[in-house]
């Protein structure tokens, strides 16, 4: 492993102060000799019971197990270089109080698994801490990172960053049990990223954090392919395509087009007009319509969602570069919106996330993405990306294999939080298929890792508004 170039220590509360370092080898050989003198222990027990005029042997096979289980969860979080802090000690010493006390209560079994889960307490992950403090440097390197679809998406409120040393680059990520997941690829100065990606793996190792990267591009796989700077070895998956226009040479033209053509032309018959504002310069009035179409909406709710491909805190103009394209019917009232987010000082136009009341007028969200993209052609950018296409082998296959026949099935038991089939019908009207993203991830640990993207991506929050 590389030794960080810089302190890259996260900030940390009083209450957060590591009291005990776990990461060297003198401690894994403590842990592996206090667990194997455990499990001796225990074995010499079942192999000779001897009775004792105080202890019944039945209470020596329950302390044995006990003793087994914390001395193995310890071990655990040292050998995953999890530190130990005071609030880790402080909450492992209720628990074994809290089990000696149920047993004098005589509730064995919950003091049994309260002494137990002290092991647990004691090596629980640290966590990093969001920090909206730093959008203004974030916003910046968004500004030079050009031909990366999701560079505005490092702005978000949950979000933690690592910096280069220099502050010319940097990653998104945030923490959940044990795993630190990087948002997406780097931003800022491209030189810069090999080394910011050691540093971020250092800091990683110093805080027992395993890595995994959601939507890599094809290009970036190489920071994150030597198992000898990042502490371990990440497996590439395929998860889907960008979905990027080349605005420049679009034109909806052709048989191809034809979908897309008659969607624009029955908003037009309906006198569907559009007109593009900026985020953070909504009036009051237009304020309170958009929020009424964002709540009346079917994927608006007062809940949000989502963690590398979209900006939290719609229309409440908390970011930079932020524009919105109102659909508006024939009487001026906002049938839907989109938001976009802008990066590479105007190259890049991303989408954000579409908004329409229910009974809007069918086409109204192909009208607004092809308006948006001449709006883009007129202002010099170079490419708009529409969205995200996810696992589009699977839904073109006429014939799908075994497993991509398991894999569509599974896909829909998510539609009631996203339709990705559905959106990647809307998407292929625009055949405009990008470059390939990936996760990477250490495949030894599905099921936590399907708990931790899974949460991230679909579990709720609360919308301000």
């Amino acid at each position: 492993m590389n030794q960080p170039s810089v302190d890259v220590a996260p900030r940390l509360r009083a209450r957060e102060r590591v009291v005990v370092h776990v990461d060297s080898p003198a401690a894994r050989w403590i842990s592996a000799l206090a667990l194997l003198c455990a499990a001796c222990w225990l074995i010499a027990l079942l192999a000779h019971d001897h009775r004792h005029t105080h202890w019944q042997a039945a209470g020596r096979l329950g302390w044995s197990l006990t003793v087994l289980a914390a001395v193995a969860l310890i071990a655990r979080g040292i050998f995953l270089g999890r530190p130990v802090t005071a609030v880790h000690a402080a909450g492992a010493a209720l628990f074994v109080i809290a089990g000696l006390g149920a047993h004098v209560l005589s509730f064995d079994v919950l003091g049994d698994l309260l002494i137990a889960g002290s092991g647990l307490v004691l090596m629980w992950p640290t966590s990093a801490r969001p920090q909206p403090g730093d959008l203004a440097r974030v916003w910046k390197l968004i500004e030079v990172t050009s031909g990366d679809p999701l560079a505005p998406f490092a702005m978000q409120t949950g979000k933690c960053y690592h910096f280069s040393a220099d502050g010319s680059a940097a990653l998104a990520y945030r923490t959940r049990i044990g795993y630190a997941v990087v948002s997406g690829d780097p931003i800022g100065d491209e030189a810069k990223f090999p080394q910011l990606v050691a540093d971020f793996a250092a800091m990683c190792h110093t805080r027992g954090w395993r890595i995994v990267v959601l939507a890599c591009s094809e290009r970036r796989l190489g920071l994150w392919s030597d198992p000898a700077v990042l502490g371990q070895s990440l497996r590439p998956i395929p998860i889907g395509r960008d979905v990027v226009i080349d605005v420049a040479s679009f034109q909806m033209v052709g048989r191809k087009f034809r979908n897309l053509r008659q969607a624009v032309q029955r908003t037009h018959n309906f006198g569907i007009t559009t007109e593009i504002v900026a985020e953070q310069e909504l009036d009051e009035k237009l304020l309170a319509e958009l929020t009424q179409v964002l709540r009346e909406s079917p994927s608006g709710a007062h809940t949000e969602r989502g963690f590398c491909m979209n900006v939290d805190g719609a229309l409440e103009g908390r970011y930079p570069g932020i524009v919105l394209i109102l659909a508006r019917d024939a009487t001026g009232r906002v049938q839907g919106f989109h938001r976009y987010a802008v990066a590479g000082g105007g190259s890049d136009v991303s989408l954000d996330t579409p908004w329409r009341r229910r009974g809007a007028p069918n086409g109204i969200d192909e009208r607004l993405s092809v308006d948006m993209v001449m709006a883009a052609k007129k202002a010099g950018a170079q490419r708009l990306s529409l969205a995200f296409a996810a696992f589009p082998e699977i839904f073109d296959a006429k014939q799908r294999s075994r497993m991509q026949s398991v894999f569509y099935v599974l896909i829909h038991l998510l539609d009631p939080l996203i339709a990705l089939e559905s959106l990647y019908r809307y998407l292929r009207k625009f055949h405009s298929p990008g470059e390939r993203r990936y996760a990477l991830a250490s495949l030894t640990q599905l099921v936590p890792l399907l708990y931790v993207l899974l949460s991230l991506e679909f579990l709720p929050r609360r919308r301000r508004l």
